[in-house]
């Protein structure tokens, strides 16, 4: 049994409408725990009455917003596509002044959790092991983001053989870096920028690229 506690509820956050009538929970509160429990324990301890008893709540409740279990399921994933996915695909499709500043818009993706939430992804991943319909639905998300990444360097000069290398080589490292949990300082991770920069994209990127991107990944890293 987990002792991480319950994601913060609607009806405890000051930012939130009160809840009226005989609501207790939210749908956003039975997917902000269903969430942590996948992340933290794995898909197999995402039970009904398990998330009930933790929202201190009735089964009864769980069905105002879902059909069956089934049905949760899916609605996270469908939140890890549009999180993880959705995300990536839009920020290698923003616009950008050269090559090295569309790569950092990559890597925002990565340094703001709001945009990309790794432990989900890796979750997801986890459970596909045991789900190979899964299996098929991570193998369609990579696909898109690499997709997303290849047009991108297509997108300033590169040959498209050249760059699915690249994307591929920018994409599989990130999700490594994550993968084998590197611990490291932020202001040690941007003292490899310009290195790394160079390694992806073939090109030296300009200082101030470099210092605007250093000064957001570690306004970020100070503030979470």
């Amino acid at each position: 049994m987990s002792t991480r506690g319950t994601p913060l509820l609607n009806r405890e956050d000051p930012d939130k409408e009160p809840l009226t009538g005989n609501v207790k929970v939210t749908r956003e509160d039975w997917l902000n725990l269903a969430r942590d429990v996948l992340v933290h324990e794995g898909v197999g301890e995402l039970k009904i009455l398990g998330l009930s008893n933790r929202l201190a709540v009735s089964r009864s409740s769980f069905y105002w917003y879902f059909k069956d279990r089934a049905d949760l399921l899916d609605a996270l994933l469908d939140e890890w596509e549009a999180r993880n996915t959705r995300t990536i695909v839009e920020y290698c499709a923003r616009p950008a002044d050269c090559i090295n500043a569309a790569v950092c818009n990559f890597f925002r993706c990565f340094i703001d959790p709001a945009l990309f939430d790794q432990g989900l992804d890796f979750a997801v991943r986890e459970w596909a092991r045991r789900d190979g319909s899964l299996r098929l639905r991570i193998d369609r998300a990579d696909a898109a983001r690499l997709e997303a990444a290849q047009a991108m360097f297509v997108r300033y000069g590169y040959e498209k053989s050249d760059a699915d290398t690249r994307a591929r080589i920018l994409y599989f490292m990130q999700l490594g870096y994550h993968a084998l949990e590197v611990r490291e300082p932020m202001e040690l991770r941007m003292g490899r920028l310009e290195g790394f920069l160079r390694g992806f994209t073939g090109q030296d990127a300009q200082p101030d690229i470099i210092a605007e991107f250093a000064a957001y990944a570690l306004a970020m890293d100070a503030r979470s």
